[in-house]
């Protein structure tokens, strides 16, 4: 049996390919490398996916694309990890940005960018993703990102920049104060899901004049910082992967029009477009 995960930041899709039915989907905690160690993933796998576990016997090989999986290090630990629960099948790891342009792109050239709880990019030439300059992460980047809306929302908020009907539904809703967030963004782990979390606040907005100014905002400084660092981005497919892309795509897609960007794919998650790749390519 295959079985294909896709990690981000704050969850990991599991998808397990059974001969003669249809896949069976699974879901975990990201399992981020640069925020867990080899043994938290490895105690993580088994004691969120008990049923998958289970069949760790029969599974002969697994496809591991995961956020913080780039540098050789790391790679290692996650595989590390995999191998300990799987210990029959053929490991493969990978990042998170080369599992979605399997998913978006397939076998053409285009470029690949990652919208969700962070924010990357890369452009696939038909094979491989080049290495590029992005993916810095929520503290120097992650432009356009869930954790990057989030924290536009709440530094309007703590500031007074909200109109007053908006910061009196935000005030509603969360009841935070400066200490609340200078607490968890700065003394609690996983800062950057803590931040993101609150960029679903922007759909009960969306359609007010500061919900299109932020996402508007949010979206042009990818594209600026991001898209546009490819100087021949107008000559390929623009392809977009995650929550953020797939939930606000009518204000990306007509901000790309404007920047003269060919849209391509808008997926939620990459892991079911995939898989097929990962079976198709045998």
């Amino acid at each position: 049996m295959i079985l294909v995960a896709d990690s981000g930041s704050s969850k990991t899709d599991w998808l397990l390919n059974v001969p003669g039915q249809e896949p069976v989907e699974y879901f975990s905690d990201g399992l981020n490398p640069y925020f867990l160690t080899e043994k938290e993933i490895e105690k993580k796998i088994k004691s969120q996916l008990h049923p998958l576990v289970a069949q760790s016997q029969k599974v002969t090989e697994v496809y591991f694309f995961g956020a913080g999986c780039s540098s050789p290090d790391r790679h290692e630990m996650v595989s590390n990890a995999l191998s300990a629960v799987f210990p029959k099948a053929f490991v493969s790891v990978d990042s998170d940005l080369l599992g979605s342009a399997y998913a978006t792109c397939g076998k053409e050239k285009g470029l690949c960018c990652v919208l969700g709880t962070g924010s990357n990019i890369s452009f696939f030439n038909g094979e491989d993703i080049a290495e590029g300059k992005h993916g810095l992460g929520y503290v120097l980047g992650d432009e356009g990102s869930g954790t990057w809306l989030g924290k536009m929302l709440i530094t309007d908020y703590l500031y007074g920049q909200m109109p007053a009907d908006i910061h009196a539904q935000f005030k509603k809703q969360y009841h935070l104060d400066k200490a609340d967030v200078i607490k968890n963004v700065y003394q609690q782990p996983a800062a950057n899901a803590y931040l993101a979390s609150f960029a679903r606040f922007l759909n009960e907005v969306r359609h007010t004049d500061y919900g299109q100014a932020v996402l508007h905002k949010s979206f042009h400084d990818f594209i600026d910082s991001n898209i546009k660092t490819y100087p021949e981005y107008h000559e390929y497919k623009c392809h977009f992967v995650g929550s953020i892309a797939y939930c606000f795509s009518d204000e990306l897609k007509a901000l790309c029009s404007r920047h003269r960007i060919h849209v391509g794919k808008i997926i939620r998650k990459p892991i079911h477009d995939l898989m097929k790749f990962i079976v198709a390519r045998g």
